[in-house]
């Protein structure tokens, strides 16, 4: 948005001393114009020509005084344009998104919660805290889909976190195609630095890529693979329907490949984590933004057009305008 400033602020001080000098002005009184010898010679001019008031001539040249005032205090107008860079790391994010993320082991706000409603949650603060990343979403169950391309457009991206949910696509864990997918999108990006995040609840049931070969392809490419395994230990309440439409919870294994995803972080230079609950999945994503740390280059561009010039010729054409008008009133 475009805006005025100065130059030297301190000078518009001076703008004060006008009311002042209106004052002094006033007390004397309007300067006559003429001052004649006989009021019989005052009026015979009257009639030919009305003389115009001092005050009005007084107010032009304070105008004028004010105006230079402006004028010497530097005045600009235009705006100042702020561009950030982008950190140069490209992060794919890979939710599962399986039946199993239904599963109610996890809190959020104090309340029992589902693994992908707090995954979700946990994510989108993750994208907050890193504004100047391109961030792309993949989502998988039986089979990965692209949510959103790598983007800073986190607006739009948050938009389409909120909108997962299971049983979009067809149920199952495809592990290694999920990689393989972030891997495509991120092989040919000329980022410093390409990361993908996988997270998962479950192991390798679906899919025709295994995940160490596409772990493989990922370390020939320099990407590097933080994999994390959500659950709790042991069982988990699942909420499932029954025959007669009622909703209830039972419990259920929690069965995640730790060694695979293990194997994969390793492989690709990264590291692999277990989330047990809510507060450990949170540590996680802050030790991966603390570990993936980015720097960031501001630049300010500034176009402002200097608007002293219109204000001096304005004034001096007031000056010129009170100097002919008072001239206009001699005989």
């Amino acid at each position: 948005m475009d805006s005025l400033r100065f130059i030297h602020p301190q000078l518009l001080w001076l703008l004060l001393l006008l009311p002042l000098l209106a004052l002094l002005r006033g007390k004397r009184g309007p300067a006559p114009a003429l001052i004649f010898s006989s009021t019989a010679i005052a009026r015979a001019i009257a009639d030919k020509q009305k003389a115009i008031p001092g005050r009005f001539l007084g107010f032009l040249r304070l105008t004028a005084i004010g105006l230079i005032i402006l004028a010497i205090a530097g005045p600009q107008w235009g705006n100042t344009t702020t561009e950030v860079e982008a950190s140069g790391i490209d992060i794919l994010l890979a939710v599962d998104i399986s039946g199993s993320m239904e599963a109610m082991d996890f809190t959020l706000k104090g309340r029992t919660a589902t693994r992908l409603d707090v995954v979700k949650s946990v994510v989108a603060k993750f994208i907050q805290d890193r504004p100047n990343d391109r961030i792309g979403l993949v989502a998988f169950a039986g089979r990965p889909y692209m949510v959103s391309p790598l983007t800073l457009d986190h607006d739009w991206l948050q938009l389409r976190l909120d909108s997962l949910k299971t049983g979009i696509i067809e149920d199952g864990t495809a592990i290694g195609s999920a990689i393989a997918s972030g891997v495509n999108r991120l092989r040919d990006r000329t980022a410093k630095s390409r990361i993908l995040i996988l997270l998962t609840d479950g192991m390798n049931n679906a899919g025709k890529v295994p995940p160490l070969t596409a772990a493989e392809a990922a370390e020939t490419l320099g990407i590097k693979i933080y994999t994390i395994g959500a659950g709790t230990r042991g069982t988990a309440p699942m909420p499932v329907t029954d025959q007669f439409g009622i909703k209830r919870l039972i419990r259920v294994k929690v069965d995640i490949d730790e060694d695979t995803l293990s194997k994969v972080a390793q492989m690709t230079g990264a590291k692999y984590f277990r989330a047990t609950g809510t507060r450990s999945l949170e540590k996680i994503y802050k030790e991966i933004n603390a570990m993936e740390a980015t720097t960031r280059t501001i630049k300010h561009f500034s176009r402002y057009r200097e608007l002293f010039s219109w204000l001096i010729f304005s004034a001096l054409g007031l000056l010129a305008i009170e100097l002919f008008v008072s001239r206009r009133q001699l005989p």
